[in-house]
């Protein structure tokens, strides 16, 4: 059912990711223009994230019709892992899925709009109509009550919280043209702390370098406990990353919290080579017409904050970089109580994001009791 009123009027709120989870959502990686090879190598990677995070809780998958029948062969004997039917454009769960908030007894989505990381303006592709209704047929699914919140645009990559006031964005990613562009920063400050239940967001200049969604936080800096953060980090001040993270940095050591804390910043080392594209993974691609396209050699925007916090683990990217086993040794001292799920990842930076960007959490609050639906069709529509 759609909410004619926002979460903070009803005091919902926006939990952090390290809070306990109902489940999380994942979407199976078909498209062509993502993913090489009609995704083959994708989809073992996205299999073994979503085994890894069916150790400590439920996982739905997503596929339209023509594909559902493949998620439910790879997953026939994960009891875990559950196929649902819905169609989206593209994989990217976190940015199409519902952001969601709770009150303490219930579980509410917001529907935020989702114009491809852009639009007319600087979209990644023409088409984003499927995407769009992501969110909402998902909250019909797992029978969550729904804020509509067009047409405001907003990813679920641009986000994060600590679940006490306090969200963290980008400046390079929410004030972009694509986006919101007749909102000034004070408006789009206000809309977040109305629907995410905040009372502040600290606003970082930028996020990783040659990031395609206009520098999404989640690939630059995530809570991993109240007034603790980890910063994607270089020493190689030659590194157009070192001054980006810099700057990140200067503002996270002047800022405080909603609670006027301080925050305590670990820096997390981004790989030591720079990950590329080569000329057979190109080769790979099916661009469509309006589609962005990628080139030989092309930087893309690898980074360790782009884990996932699991109820029980950490499933952290890997790009088999001398940096891989650090990231593992910082998260690991960060999160002693969670596994450490260390997964090469290649296939999925390929496909623009990384193992963040293709998942979305479901917060625990009260049970659903059986009530969620695995037999939906593309043709349900909120």
């Amino acid at each position: 059912m759609k909410i004619n009123s926002t979460p903070s009027k009803d005091k919902f709120y926006m939990p952090a990711e390290y809070a306990m989870h109902q489940c999380t959502v994942m979407i199976w990686p078909v498209r062509p223009g993502s993913w090489p090879n009609g995704g083959v190598e994708a989809k073992l990677v996205f299999a073994k994230i979503a085994r890894a995070i069916a150790e400590s809780e439920e996982l739905w998958m997503l596929a339209d019709e023509y594909h559902i029948a493949e998620v439910r062969d790879a997953f026939k004997n994960d009891e875990r892992i559950h196929p649902l039917c819905i169609p989206t454009d593209d994989a990217w769960a976190r940015d199409v899925g519902p952001t969601c908030v709770v009150n303490g007894t219930e579980v509410r989505g917001i529907d935020w709009q989702f114009n491809a990381w852009g639009g007319d303006y600087d979209g990644l592709y023409a088409h984003w109509e499927n995407d769009d209704a992501a969110a909402a047929a998902i909250c019909k699914a797992l029978n969550m009550d729904v804020y509509d919140a067009h047409p405001f645009v907003l990813e679920g990559g641009s986000i994060h919280s600590d679940g006490e006031g306090t969200v963290i964005v980008t400046e390079a990613c929410l004030l972009s043209k694509g986006r919101n562009p007749d909102m000034t920063k004070a408006e789009i400050t206000e809309k977040l702390c109305e629907y995410l239940g905040a009372k502040k967001v600290i606003w970082l200049p930028s996020g990783i370098y040659n990031d395609e969604t206009n520098e999404h936080v989640d690939n630059v800096c995530a809570f991993t406990g109240p007034a603790e953060v980890v910063l994607a980090w270089t020493d190689d001040k030659s590194d157009p990353q070192y001054a980006m993270s810099k700057a990140s940095l200067e503002v996270l050591e002047k800022e405080t919290d909603a609670k006027g804390r301080s925050f305590k910043v670990h820096k997390l080392p981004i790989p030591k080579q720079p990950v590329c594209i080569t000329a057979q993974e190109l080769e790979g691609y099916e661009f469509e017409e309006g589609e962005d396209v990628r080139e030989v050699g092309e930087r893309l925007a690898a980074s360790y904050v782009n884990f996932y916090i699991s109820n029980g683990g950490i499933i952290l990217p890997q790009f088999g970089d001398e940096n891989d086993k650090v990231a593992v040794e910082i998260l690991s001292k960060l999160f002693p109580t969670r596994k450490i799920y260390p997964i090469y990842a290649r296939a999925i930076i390929v496909g623009g994001g990384n193992i963040h960007c293709i998942t979305q959490q479901i917060p625990k609050s009260l049970p659903l009791e059986g009530k969620v639906s695995a037999k939906l069709t593309d043709e349900v529509k909120l």
